[in-house]
C-alpha cells in the first residue's frame, strides 16, 4: 500500500516536471500541449493511486490539478468530471472542499447547457449540508436550485423531490409559510395524475400541521378546502387526526390531545419531522391559555 502511495507522488512530480517543460520557448516549439495532456494523465493516475490507500486529500488534490489543466486546454466537460471525482474524495475527508469542487462543476455544467446535470450536483451539495456541513439554510438554498433546474428541463418527478425537501426544512426551521405553499401545491398536482393521487393526503397532511403550528382557524379553513379539492381525503386518518387534534387544542386537553396522537402512531408510525411539529403544536396549549 505505501508503494502505491510512493508511485503516486512520483507521479505528481513527473506531471509538475512535464509542466515546467511545456512552458518554456523549445518547449512550447516541441509539443507543449502534448507535454500538458502527459501531465493529465500522471495526475489521474496518481490520484487514483492515492484513493487506493485512502489518502483523500490528496487524491482530491490530484483530481483538481487535472481538472484546472482541462479548462486551460477547454476540455471543459472532462474538467467537470475530474472536479466531481475530487469532490467524492473530498466527502471523505473536508466536506466544505466537497461542496467547493462541486461548485466549480456545476459552474461548468450550466455553461453548457446541462442543467439536469448541475441540478444532480445541486442536490450532492445538498445533501452535504444535511450530514456533513449541517446547515439546513444552505441546504434548502441548493434543493431550491435544483429544483429550478429540474423543472426547467421538464423532469417534474426530481423538481418535486427537491422540493418536498425544502418544505420539511422550511418547517423545521419555522418558515411555515414556505412548506405550505410547496406542500399545497404538490399536492394539487398530484392529483392531476392517477397514479399519484394517493400521495397528496400525505402533503395535505403535512400542510394542515404547519398550518396547527400557526394558527387554529387556518388549519380549520385549510382542512375545508383540502377536503373540497380532494373529497376522499374527509375519510383518511390523516384528516380525521388533524379534526381531533383541533378539537382538543380548543378544549385545551393536553392529555387528549396526546392519547389522539399515541392512537395514530400505533396504527401509522410518525417519523422525527411529524413528532416535532406535533410537539411544538402540543406546547400552544401550555403556552396560550386562550386558543379561541
Amino acid at each position: 500500500m505505501a508503494d502505491n502511495e510512493q508511485k503516486a507522488m512520483q507521479l505528481i512530480a513527473e506531471a509538475e516536471k512535464k509542466l515546467s517543460s511545456s512552458k518554456t520557448f523549445f518547449g512550447s516549439l516541441f509539443g507543449g500541449s502534448s507535454k500538458v495532456e502527459e501531465a493529465v494523465d500522471c495526475y489521474l493516475r496518481a490520484a487514483n493511486l492515492f484513493k487506493m490507500v485512502k489518502k483523500w486529500p490528496q487524491a482530491g488534490q490530484a483530481f483538481c490539478s487535472a481538472a484546472q489543466l482541462h479548462l486551460k486546454a477547454g476540455v471543459r466537460h472532462d474538467a467537470a468530471t475530474n472536479f466531481v471525482d475530487a469532490s467524492n474524495c473530498y466527502k471523505k475527508c473536508d466536506p466544505n472542499e466537497a461542496v467547493s469542487t462541486l461548485l466549480k462543476a456545476i459552474e461548468i455544467y450550466t455553461d453548457m447547457g446541462r442543467f439536469t446535470v448541475a441540478a444532480k450536483q445541486h442536490q450532492n451539495i445538498a445533501e452535504l449540508y444535511e450530514t456533513e456541513c449541517v446547515d439546513l439554510s444552505r441546504a434548502m438554498q441548493h434543493y431550491e436550485q435544483a429544483a429550478d433546474y429540474f423543472r426547467g428541463e421538464e423532469s417534474t418527478s426530481s423538481a418535486n423531490k427537491c422540493m418536498l425537501k425544502l418544505a420539511q426544512y422550511a418547517a423545521q426551521l419555522e418558515h411555515y409559510d414556505k412548506a405550505i405553499q410547496i406542500y399545497e401545491q404538490i399536492a394539487k398536482s398530484s392529483l392531476d395524475n392517477s397514479l399519484l393521487k394517493y400521495s397528496a393526503k400525505e402533503y395535505m397532511f403535512r400542510a394542515a400541521l404547519c398550518h396547527l403550528c400557526v394558527d387554529i382557524l387556518n388549519a380549520q379553513h385549510a382542512l375545508e378546502k383540502y377536503c373540497a379539492l380532494y373529497p376522499a381525503f374527509t375519510d383518511t386518518r390523516e384528516c380525521k387526526l388533524i379534526k381531533e387534534l383541533i378539537e382538543h387544542l380548543e378544549e385545551q386537553n393536553v392529555d387528549a390531545f396526546t392519547e389522539a396522537v399515541k392512537t395514530y402512531d400505533s396504527i401509522s408510525r410518525l417519523d422525527q419531522w411529524y413528532t416535532t411539529m406535533l410537539v411544538r403544536i402540543k406546547k400552544q396549549i401550555n403556552d396560550n391559555p386562550d386558543l379561541r
